[in-house]
């Protein structure tokens, strides 16, 4: 079964509040892109394939994805966040992206704001690959599953 290989998800209390991390060994970073009340599957021209969305707390969800572009030559993995609260919700996340032959690649973004009532979405690079991937993810220590392949 595939993993996101060596992911530790450390938590630190700071003034009532836990700021988690993501800390994979060979990670690369990845980066945040804020979609406010826009949903990112929807607006988007690349096909996205998504596990199902799992809880990481109340009225807040994640999944992760595998996104292959419209023209079909590259793909990459995603975290999607939903927060459905009233106020921002920390989030870190990291995902990896497989095809037949093995792993292309693991990325971690570090903590960050999701803001109240809005998307945001965890990206990996984006990788040359007309084959079939799919993508493993965790955001706060939960794990996501695998998406479907793209």
């Amino acid at each position: 079964m595939k993993k996101l290989a060596a992911l530790a998800m450390t938590g630190v209390i700071v003034g009532g509040s836990v700021l988690v991390t993501a800390t994979p060994a060979a990670a690369a970073t990845g980066s945040w892109r804020a979609y406010g009340n826009t949903n990112p599957i929807t607006s988007s021209s690349s096909t996205w394939r998504c596990a199902g969305t799992k809880a990481l707390a109340t009225d807040v969800g994640a999944q992760v994805c595998a996104v292959r572009s419209a023209s079909g030559g590259s793909v990459q993995g995603a975290v999607i966040v939903r927060n459905n609260r009233s106020s921002l919700y920390s989030v870190a996340a990291a995902m990896d992206l497989y095809n037949s032959s093995g792993k292309l690649g693991e990325w971690v973004c570090s903590s960050s704001g999701v803001g109240a009532n809005s998307w945001s979405v965890c990206f990996g690079q984006t990788l040359s690959q007309s084959g079939s991937v799919d993508s493993v993810g965790i955001a706060n220590g939960v794990n996501l599953g695998i998406s479907p392949k793209v």
